[in-house]
Order: structure tokens, then sequence, then C-alpha cells
């Protein structure tokens, strides 16, 4: 059985400030070890539910953050960025049984993270049929264009709640909540073993369960923080200006919607 791991830092318990988030920064490399830390532990859960083979993507910044050396040794890591449209899941195809989230954070002006964003600072916020989303409701499509459930996801409460919205059966696993710009964390060793028991559960238990349809059509809307970004992405094929900061693309192809994701906001 194969399982996907896909890793983020702003979600990582105790993690609150943007330095702990960049490399070279204060807090980075006690960050970096925790991170490591709850995907070493995701690893295990699915281990422990029957795995045989786990590739992880490091889906944070430079996508250089995981220290190798502390994961299992049946996982098999992918480390930068190729620039494919799947992006934060990149190798994913049909031949995985399920997918896990970790780390994942709450989406640009959602109020649950003093770290939230969504995969870009040049966006205010992103929609998918009107409805705002984090990177985990765009991902969560995008496992499901190639038929893999996402059976956990870790992160903040904001994140949490979003996904249990989404795929109601999937297991969570909120590590912290967001307060203002300050947030209440588990304790780090509480979410290692929180997050092993939770990947167990949902690897063994819940893929059948949270299988998600995908729409028929898809519009995607961007909201950019400054109106020039907004006027060069209107030139890509089949997108739309509807205001000075906001563009519009639509879809029957999830593909299509993540190609242009990634050439928007590139």
């Amino acid at each position: 059985m194969k399982v996907y791991i896909s890793a983020d830092i702003e979600g990582v318990t105790g993690v609150t400030f943007w330095d702990e988030t960049s490399r070279g920064k204060p807090g980075y490399e006690e960050a970096r070890r925790q991170m490591t830390a709850e995907v070493a532990a995701a690893c295990e859960g699915a281990l422990e539910a029957g795995a045989t083979e786990i590739l992880v993507q490091d889906a944070h910044d430079g996508a250089d953050n995981l220290i190798a050396s502390a994961l299992p040794r049946e996982a098999d890591l992918v480390r930068g960025w190729s620039g494919g449209p799947m992006a934060m899941l990149q190798e994913l195809d049909a031949s995985f049984h399920a997918v896990m989230m970790v780390g994942y954070h709450g989406r640009a002006q959602g109020g649950a993270s003093p770290l939230e964003h969504t995969y870009s600072g040049r966006a205010t916020c992103i929609r998918i049929n009107g409805d705002p989303v984090a990177e985990f409701g765009i991902n969560v499509y995008a496992a499901a264009y190639v038929g893999v459930p996402c059976v956990l996801v870790t992160g903040d409460l904001g994140i949490c709640t979003e996904a249990a919205h989404r795929v109601p059966e999937i297991a969570t696993v909120p590590v912290k909540r967001g307060v203002g710009a300050s947030t209440i964390s588990i304790h780090p060793d509480v979410a290692i073993e929180r997050i092993r028991d939770a990947a167990k559960v949902g690897v063994a238990e819940r893929r059948d369960r949270c299988a998600l349809a995908v729409p028929d059509r898809i519009a995607l809307e961007i909201v950019f923080r400054h109106h020039a970004p907004a006027y060069r992405a209107s030139f890509y094929p089949g997108a739309e200006l509807l205001d000075p900061v906001t563009i519009r693309f639509e879809s029957d192809d999830v593909y299509e919607v993540l190609r242009a994701l990634g050439f928007l906001l590139g």
C-alpha cells in the first residue's frame, strides 16, 4: 500500500512567527525539527496501518526543510519544486491509496493563524466556486482528480475545521489555535503521539470514507494584493479580469485549474 504525505511548516505545533518558518532566521531550526518529527509520526502511523511505500513532499518555501535522516527508512523524500501543476502534491498519481497533509495552516484572511496565507503573499484570497479556500482546499481537489482520498490533516484549528467541512470523515489533529498575533499550542510530544495515532486510523479505516467528488466545473478566483499582477495575469488564456485585483478562470478539468493557478501566481 502506497501513502503520500505533503508537509508544510506553518501548521506545526509551536510555530508562531514568520522567522520560525525561514531558513537562517531565529527559531527555524527548532521548527524544522518539529516539522520533521510530526511527518515522521505520520509515516509511522501509516506503516502501522500497513503502508509499504511512503512518498513525502517537503512543501514549504524552498522545499528543503525536512531532515531526511530522521524519517523512517520506508519514506522517500521529494525536495525542491519541479514547477509542475501538482505543486504541493508532486508525483501523486492513482497508484497511491491515501494522502495525508501535515503541518497545514489556515487560509488567507481566515482569522485562524498569525501565519495565515494561501500559496502566495501576492493573493489576499483564493476562491473555488465562490468559496474561499486554504491550500488544503485546492490540494484535496488535486488528490481527488487522480482518485486518491485525503485521510488526515494536521495543523491549526482553522485548517482542521475547513478540512472536516470539505471531507467530513477525515481524521484531523489540531495542534494549535491562533488568537490574534499569538498561538496556543499543545506540547510537541503530545502532537507527535496524536499524529501517529490519527495517521494509523486514517490509513487503516477511512480511505473509503474520504473519497471526494470533483465538481463538474471549477471557477477559480484569485484576489491579488495589488492591481499590477492581476492585470498581467489577465492575459493568461481563458482568464478574466473581474475588477482591478480579481482574476477568474473556469474549467471542467481540475488539471487545467491547477496549471492556471501555477502560472497566475508564478
